[in-house]
C-alpha cells in the first residue's frame, strides 16, 4: 500500500513539473486544458507509465476523477470485451517507443463501454531519449457500425500522425512541441469529421437530409483551411484574414466549374489575433456561400473579394451580382444565424446592401481583441 501511494505521488508530482513548466499565458497550457478531445500523458520512465497528467475532457469520457486516474496505468479502461490483440498493439508500440492508431473497446467508471479512436505519440528530447508519451482519444461509438466505410478516413488520419509524430520532433528542438502537437490534433479531428459526414451524405436517399449535411461539410472544410493555415504559419498565435478569404473564395469558384463565373480580389495583408480565426472563417464562407445560393451556383455571375486595413479596424468587403434564384428559407435563414452569431462574437458591424441584382456586404471589426 505504501508503495502504491508513493507511486501516485510521484505520477502527481511528475505532472505538476509538466503543467508548471507552461506559463498560464502559454498556447499549450490553456490548449490542452481546455480542448473538447479527451487528451493525456504518461511517464514512461516511471514504473509501469502512469499517467501524469489527463484534462477535464478525457475524465469528462471516461467518468473517473483526476485524483482516480493520477498514477494508474490505461489498462484501467480495459474490461471484458476489450480485445487482446488490441492491448498487444499498444503494449508493443510503447516497448518499441513508436506512435500507433488503433481503435479499442474501453470501459467507464460506470463499466459501460464506448468505442475508443486511440492515437499515441512518443516524445522525445533534445536527445532523442522518449520522456512523455501523449495520447488523445475520439469517442465513436455511435459510428462503429459504419467501420468498413471509415477505412478510408481512418487511413488518411494514420498517414496524418506519421506527419504529426515528425514533426513533433523537430517542434521539441524548438521548444514548442505539445503546442503543435494539439494542433495537429485538432486537424486530423476536423478531417475525419469531414470525411464521416461526407460519407453520410452519399450513403443517404433524404435529399433534405443531403443538403444538410452538405452544409455542415462545407462549414467543416472552412474550420479545416483555417486550422490549416494556423498550422503552417510559424507565428501560430496570429491568422492572416486575406490569406485565408483569397484561398476559400477561390477554392468555393473553382468548386462551381462554371466558365460563367467572373471572380476579382483586392485583398491587403491584415493580420489579427488567432483567436478570431474561426468565426472570421465563418463570417467569409457565409457570404461567399450566400452568393453562390442566390444564383452564382446557377446562373454564373460576378463576384468581388475585398480585405484592406482601416486604421485599427479592417474591412471584408463582398460584393456579387447574379441573376437570382430561389433560395431555401431554412438554408438562408440558418445562414443569417451563423452570421449573427459570429458577428456578435467578434463585435463586428454588418452592413448589406441590394440594387437590383448587385449585393454588397461589408463587415468592419477591430484587429486587435
Amino acid at each position: 500500500m505504501t508503495d502504491s501511494l508513493e507511486s501516485r505521488r510521484d505520477a502527481q508530482d511528475a505532472g505538476d513539473r509538466l503543467v508548471a513548466s507552461h506559463a498560464a499565458e502559454d498556447p499549450f497550457a490553456a490548449a490542452i486544458k481546455a480542448t473538447r478531445m479527451p487528451m493525456l500523458i504518461t511517464d514512461p520512465r516511471q514504473p509501469d507509465n502512469p499517467i501524469i497528467f489527463c484534462n477535464k475532457a478525457f475524465c469528462d469520457l471516461t467518468g473517473y476523477e483526476t485524483s482516480e486516474l493520477i498514477g494508474q496505468n490505461c489498462r484501467l479502461l480495459q474490461g471484458q470485451d476489450t480485445d487482446p490483440a488490441s492491448v498487444g498493439k499498444i503494449r508493443d508500440a510503447i516497448a518499441e517507443e513508436r506512435d500507433l492508431a488503433v481503435d479499442i473497446l474501453n470501459y467507464r467508471k460506470d463499466g459501460s463501454a464506448f468505442w475508443n479512436a486511440l492515437f499515441v505519440s512518443p516524445v522525445r528530447d533534445v536527445d532523442g531519449k522518449v520522456i512523455y508519451f501523449f495520447a488523445s482519444q475520439l469517442d465513436f461509438t455511435n459510428i462503429k457500425s459504419k467501420e468498413a466505410e471509415l477505412a478510408r478516413a481512418r487511413h488518411i488520419a494514420e498517414e496524418q500522425v506519421a506527419q504529426r509524430t515528425a514533426d513533433l520532433t523537430e517542434a521539441l528542438r524548438a521548444k514548442t512541441s505539445l503546442v503543435h502537437e494539439v494542433d495537429h490534433r485538432v486537424k486530423n479531428n476536423l478531417l475525419t469529421i469531414a470525411s464521416i459526414v461526407k460519407l453520410q451524405a452519399r450513403m443517404t436517399e433524404n435529399a433534405v437530409v443531403e443538403r444538410t449535411l452538405m452544409s455542415v461539410l462545407n462549414r467543416v472544410e472552412a474550420l479545416s483551411t483555417v486550422q490549416r493555415k494556423l498550422l503552417n504559419d510559424e507565428d501560430v498565435g496570429h491568422f492572416d484574414v486575406a490569406d485565408f478569404a483569397k484561398t476559400l473564395v477561390v477554392d468555393v469558384v473553382g468548386a462551381l466549374k462554371r466558365s460563367d463565373v467572373r471572380l476579382t480580389t483586392d485583398v491587403h495583408q491584415v493580420v489579427v489575433p488567432a483567436t478570431k480565426a474561426s468565426p472570421l472563417a465563418l463570417i467569409i464562407n457565409e457570404l461567399v456561400g450566400d452568393a453562390v445560393r442566390r444564383g452564382l451556383g446557377h446562373g454564373g455571375g460576378e463576384i468581388h473579394l475585398e480585405v484592406r486595413r482601416l486604421n485599427g479596424h479592417f474591412l471584408i468587403r463582398i460584393v456579387d451580382t447574379v441573376a437570382p434564384v430561389e433560395v431555401d428559407a431554412e438554408e438562408d435563414a440558418f445562414s443569417r444565424k451563423m452570421l449573427e452569431a459570429c458577428s456578435k462574437q467578434l463585435r463586428a458591424e454588418i452592413k448589406r446592401s441590394v440594387e437590383g441584382r448587385r449585393t454588397e456586404v461589408c463587415v468592419t471589426l477591430s484587429v486587435m481583441d
